[in-house]
């Protein structure tokens, strides 16, 4: 476990949560009046300084509140965070589109990135074996502040476009879990170091292939995630069939 006290964490995932719903750094003000944590501003501000020390946060660009790094985000989607449970009607949604293409795999997987990227509201992309690419989901980034740059959004574009480029973003999850993360910052390119990449390993029908979404990082992990293992899972077991 992560050497950090109750506190610690407490503020922390305050942070994150907060910066996940307004893609604007945090402040002890807001973390004090809003999360409720229990001690003074002064207290939240020493306890954010040593955060920063400890590389979970980083100062933002323009004001003097925190933003939570790579560092915290995996922390927070391995340790700190409770995977929601699926409505029904995801559920539901999900096995009727399947259904009605696992059959085709190209419409299959065509499907499935448009699913991923409604859900998401970002990104779906899947890329098989044979370096076949499909994505869905472009219009989405434009309602994030993190693509008004015209720099961000001209090399995310690339990126999707290219499917080398794509096969080292998805060399660079190593985790055990089944779906791997990557951060911008992991892409040693500045203007991606807003957005995340989260994706798993399925079979499709017999054909290896890497799904998955490509957005801000500020993700609604604690739902994208769970979706996703309930998405793989369906579409290997139907394929399978």
């Amino acid at each position: 476990m992560i050497d950090l006290t109750a506190r610690q964490v407490q503020i922390l995932r305050s942070i994150i949560e907060e910066f996940i719903a307004t893609a604007q750094p945090v402040g002890s003000e807001t973390v004090d009046k809003k999360y409720r944590i229990g001690v003074s501003p002064a207290t939240i501000r020493n306890e954010m300084v040593h955060l920063t020390k400890q590389g979970y946060l980083q100062k933002g660009h323009t004001s003097s509140g925190r933003l939570p790094t790579p560092l915290a985000m995996r922390l927070y989607v391995n340790e700190l965070m409770k995977e929601r449970d699926l409505s029904v009607a995801d559920e539901v949604s999900a096995k009727e589109k399947i259904w009605r293409n696992k059959d085709i795999r190209e419409d299959l997987l065509h499907e499935a990135t448009t699913i991923l990227a409604e859900k998401s509201r970002a990104v779906g992309i899947a890329l098989t074996a044979n370096k076949r690419l499909y994505h869905a989901g472009y219009a989405n980034l434009l309602n994030m502040p993190e693509f008004y740059d015209i720099n961000v959004i001209r090399h995310v574009l690339s990126l999707i476009e290219e499917v080398s480029l794509l096969e080292e973003v998805f060399g660079l999850g190593n985790s055990e879990n089944p779906i791997q993360l990557v951060f911008g910052p992991d892409l040693g390119n500045r203007y991606l170091e807003p957005i995340a990449v989260l994706y798993m390993n399925i079979n499709a029908g017999g054909m290896p292939c890497k799904l998955g979404v490509l957005g801000s990082a500020r993700f609604e992990y604690d739902y994208i995630i769970p979706l996703m293992k309930y998405f793989g899972g369906l579409i290997e077991e139907m394929t399978a069939q």
